[in-house]
């Protein structure tokens, strides 16, 4: 019965500590919340040469248009004035062409340029 006394202040000591802790335990707030934190990475879209080089056409292409825009806003008045002397130019060029074709049908001249047969060249001399 001795032994059987000594085990109980021992098993008595082990269940207070035990309680003690669980109550301990309990009373401590769970800051476990605090300390989350959410991981984002930014990793850039994997591109092909082939998309890279596509990219690169468009912002050419995006600057070129750019540079156009502003060129023909620049010489809007010089564009105009192109343009009336290249239609003077083509009146012209028709005019040409029209009394051309009035010589060439006077001399009896083919226009492709081919001799005409009923005024070929006479053989000299024979």
């Amino acid at each position: 019965m001795m032994k059987q006394n000594r085990y109980l202040p021992v098993t008595g000591a082990v269940v207070v500590v035990c309680l003690i802790a669980a109550a301990v335990s309990m009373a401590i707030p769970d800051h476990s919340g605090r300390y989350g934190f959410d991981t984002i990475v930014d990793v850039p879209e994997y591109k092909t040469d082939a998309a890279r080089a596509i990219d690169a056409c468009e912002r050419l292409m995006d600057r070129y248009m750019d540079l156009s825009e502003k060129l023909i806003s620049q010489t809007g008045g010089e564009c105009q004035a192109v343009s009336t002397k290249l239609d003077s130019l083509d009146l012209r060029l028709a005019d040409i062409s029209t009394r051309l074709t009035r010589i060439e049908k006077a001399l009896g001249i083919d226009p492709n340029g081919n001799p005409s047969p009923s005024k070929s060249p006479k053989a000299s001399g024979k």
